[in-house]
């Protein structure tokens, strides 16, 4: 699932996030790489980097934000690997 386009995509979301609460993904050729991915992988998305996603305009424009719930989620996961 991760390729350079996601990683890219990742990046941007990840500096957004870093300045302001939410990001809107509304380029075409980000929103490309998005809709390849089932709900699934975008809801493991989104989990994997501690964030929170909604889908807007069936699928035209994805939410992204931080979610301090997700962080912690990861953080045990991560705890109970060791």
């Amino acid at each position: 699932m991760i390729s350079e386009e996601l990683s890219a995509v990742r990046t941007k979301i990840a500096g957004e996030l870093g300045r302001r609460p939410e990001c809107f993904v509304t380029h075409p050729s980000e929103l490309a790489i998005l809709q390849k991915m089932t709900r699934e992988e975008l809801d493991q998305f989104a989990h994997e980097n501690g964030w929170r996603m909604v889908e807007r305009l069936g699928g035209r424009q994805y939410q992204f934000y931080n979610d301090t719930y997700e962080r912690l989620r990861n953080e045990a996961a991560e705890e109970a690997e060791r």
